[in-house]
């Protein structure tokens, strides 16, 4: 037991240093004006506004003016539009009753039955199946 000792050393437990944002909150600037410390204060050239997010945009505002191409998504066709309306009518059902019937939101068939729905296979495919008919493919 001759190898044993004791280290006699005081441990000094301390606060951590106040992070980044305590530093800056207006408590402790606050109290560091009372202690007569030195503050700096820096104004960000762009603080307070969103320039940076506006001064890239120009470049591409460019580029967009000078792009001829019609792009748009491609919309429910005229025939699915009507086949849709004839088959829910036939069906004797409203819009939120088949709707329901393939759980989807009543907004979805008004949209397919105006045209301004984007078409999604998967709807179509369950309007299919709801309504008994032959949606697709009726050329």
């Amino acid at each position: 037991m001759a190898g044993i000792s004791q280290d006699w050393e005081p441990v000094v437990i301390r606060k951590k240093a106040p992070t980044a944002a305590a530093r800056k909150d207006e408590k402790a600037v606050n109290a560091a004006r009372r202690a007569g410390a030195e503050i700096e204060t820096v104004r960000k050239a762009t603080a307070g506004s969103n320039k940076a997010a506006s001064s890239s945009t120009t470049l591409n505002t460019r580029k967009l003016d000078e792009d001829t191409e019609n792009l748009s998504h491609q919309k429910v066709p005229t025939e699915l539009k009507k086949a849709i309306m004839q088959a829910r009518q036939d069906k004797k059902l409203t819009q939120s009753q088949l709707a329901q019937l393939i759980n989807e939101k009543p907004q979805i068939i008004q949209e397919y039955e105006s045209g301004k729905a984007i078409p999604n296979q998967q709807i179509i495919s369950k309007l299919e199946r709801a309504l008994g008919a032959k949606l697709r493919g009726k050329k």
